[in-house]
């Protein structure tokens, strides 16, 4: 599943284009690496955003086209919130 479409499915951004923006900012990091909006993401991967007060770093815990509300959370679990 790309970058930009996990961070609107699961909530963490509240659109699609905002995600797009992020990554393009280099605002996300895949697996230590800064990423591109396309970039492909797999269960197991870690994933850091950078927001302007703090940073959220999650791991991918499971891939899903669509989700309920109440399930957006289920697709990843948080690292750390600095």
């Amino acid at each position: 599943m790309r970058l930009d479409k996990f961070l609107k499915v699961s909530r963490i951004l509240k659109r699609r284009t905002v995600a797009q923006e992020a990554a393009n900012g280099g605002k996300v990091d895949v697996n230590g690496r800064p990423a591109k909006p396309a970039c492909q993401l797999k269960v197991g991967d870690t994933v850091c955003v950078h927001f302007a007060g703090a940073d959220l770093t999650f791991r991918v815990k499971m891939l899903k086209e669509t989700v309920k509300k109440d399930e957006a959370s289920d697709m990843y679990e948080i690292v750390s919130d600095l």
